[in-house]
């Protein structure tokens, strides 16, 4: 993976009637990265990612994509991009619809139609081609989308929240594909609010909410970062005083118990090694106790508020 910027952005700034959707941004994404935009529905992933396609403009601030700025790269031949309304035409058939979005990035007819074939059968939709598109259902139109996005074979593939109306099958043949490409040298830059996505497919990522960017790095160091503060903990039977210990509010800032397992979260101030030390003096047996790395869902949560949910499947596109 490269370090130079296949996207810059400095200092962006973005307003919407009053509203500031995105706000002093600072994002930089590395060649051949898989990267993940990740925030709750309203945070300003989407108007980040339209700013980066040249859709709409920064108030202030830069936009660099492929080294180049506001030079009409939203109509690129360099960029695939799965916005997260999607937009097909309804009455065309599949193939038809197919060879012309390649054809407008550039690609001729002959190789448009034999790239789809390809692309139509390993998505199990080769049966399908001569269809026209209102008879596919959600989740079939969703992969033609993403065909038509990755056909034209783009350096830089833009997926806003790309797993929309799948099924887990069809989810994970998209993660499979995505890491494909990426090893193939390919730029992915993928926004998502679904934390287990990212964590098992991205190489960094960029946590925003409210517009504002509350983290970024590589998921590794992002953990690394957050590491030393969360206890797993099971004992064989309860014991008396245990609840209490995990309630201490000098150790412990959050538990999440579940009968005779808990998940802690210490204070900046504690030390683990006392909470081991006071399950021994209580007489507790320990099966478990681990000093873990949080998961990206715990970090999220841990910077943007309890109360983002990963259950949320739409975002407010107009100031997003």
């Amino acid at each position: 993976m490269s370090e130079n910027p296949v996207v810059h952005m400095a200092r962006v700034t973005k307003n919407f009637s009053g509203h500031t959707a995105v706000k002093d941004l600072e994002l930089n994404i590395p060649e051949g990265a898989i990267y993940g935009l990740l925030g709750r529905n309203g945070a300003g992933k989407t108007t980040t990612i339209r700013m980066i396609m040249n859709i709409i403009l920064p108030d202030l601030g830069t936009v660099r994509v492929f080294g180049r700025e506001g030079d009409g790269v939203g109509r690129g031949r360099g960029i695939g991009y799965l916005p997260e309304e999607r937009g097909l035409y309804q009455k065309m058939q599949v193939m038809d619809l197919l060879q012309f979005m390649a054809e407008i990035k550039g690609v001729s007819a002959p190789i448009a139609r034999r790239r789809a074939d390809a692309w139509l059968e390993r998505m199990k939709l080769s049966d399908w081609r001569d269809k026209r598109i209102d008879s596919l259902s959600k989740g079939m139109q969703q992969k033609i989308q993403f065909i038509s996005t990755v056909l034209p074979d783009p350096q830089l593939i833009i997926l806003d929240e790309p797993f929309s109306g799948l099924d887990p099958v069809n989810t994970q043949m998209i993660k499979d594909i995505v890491l494909e490409l990426a090893r193939s040298g390919k730029t992915i830059l993928f926004s998502t609010h679904i934390m287990d996505h990212a964590e098992k497919l991205c190489d960094s990522v960029c946590i925003i909410d409210h517009g504002e960017k509350k983290a970024d790095g590589t998921v590794a160091s992002l953990r690394k970062q957050h590491t030393g503060r969360h206890v797993v903990v099971s004992v064989e039977q309860q014991v008396d005083g245990i609840r209490d210990l995990f309630t201490d509010k000098k150790l412990v800032k959050k538990a999440d118990e579940y009968g005779r397992y808990a998940e802690l979260e210490m204070t900046k101030e504690a030390d683990p090694q006392k909470v081991l030390l006071e399950l021994i003096r209580l007489g507790a047996r320990i099966s478990k106790f681990e000093i873990a790395e949080p998961t990206l869902h715990k970090i999220f949560v841990d910077l943007v508020g309890s109360d983002a949910k990963e259950g949320d499947q739409r975002e407010d596109t107009r100031v997003a």
